[in-house]
This record gives structure tokens, C-alpha cells and sequence, in this order.
């Protein structure tokens, strides 16, 4: 079993910066995939990023989150810069005990999430 916490969302103006945090503890492997994903109101979740032995980007993001990952401290970041208002939801950590993949489905453990507004 793995437990995520999440921390660092708020309320940011456009073009603003924010740094989420996941901390994972229980059977947690450094060889796991640690994934952020969002969901929007009245919308799927999505992929964001994620970073295990390679780093992957939604296309929305790319260029503007930068996913981190302290393995010695079980804990991996999103740094969001040059933020827009459709980036605003609700941001989940997860973790996949495979490889890497950009489906939700695919990952078993999950964080409660945290909620990151952008205002216009």
C-alpha cells in the first residue's frame, strides 16, 4: 500500500506560479511512476505529467510544468509557471508500480488532491 498527500495549490492570477507537493509514503519504490494528473469540473481526468526513469508531459503543459521527484524522499513536485485559467481543477498525485502510462486507470494508488485556481 502507498498514501499520497498533496499540498501547495491556491488561488493564482494568470501568468502566475505555483509549486505542488506529493509525499508518498508505505511500500514505495524508487522504480515506481509517480504521475500528476487534473480534473476540471464536468471533465475527465487527465494526465499532466510524470516522472519514474524518464519524464512525460501532456502537450498542454509542455514548456510551462516541470515534474520533479526527491527519491530519498519519496516525494515528487509540479512546478507551474506562466499559469492560464483552463489549468485550473483539481490536481492528483498517483502512483503506477509499472512503467510509465498517461491513463488514469493504470495507476492504483492515488492522493485526495488538491485544488489550484487561476483567475483571468
Amino acid at each position: 500500500q502507498v498514501q499520497l498527500v498533496e499540498s501547495g495549490g491556491g488561488l493564482v492570477q494568470a501568468g502566475g506560479s505555483l509549486r505542488l507537493s506529493c509525499a508518498a509514503s508505505g511500500r514505495m519504490y524508487s522504480s515506481y511512476y509517480m504521475g500528476w494528473f487534473r480534473q476540471a469540473p464536468g471533465k475527465e481526468r487527465e494526465f499532466v505529467a510524470a516522472s519514474g526513469g524518464s519524464t512525460f508531459y501532456a502537450d498542454s503543459v509542455k514548456g510551462r510544468f516541470t515534474i520533479s521527484r526527491d527519491n530519498a524522499k519519496n516525494t515528487v513536485y509540479l512546478q507551474m509557471n506562466s499559469l492560464k485559467p483552463e489549468d485550473t481543477a483539481v490536481y492528483y498525485c498517483a502512483v503506477r508500480t509499472g512503467y510509465y502510462s498517461s491513463s488514469p486507470d493504470r495507476y492504483a494508488y492515488w492522493g485526495r488532491g488538491t485544488q489550484v485556481t487561476v483567475s483571468s
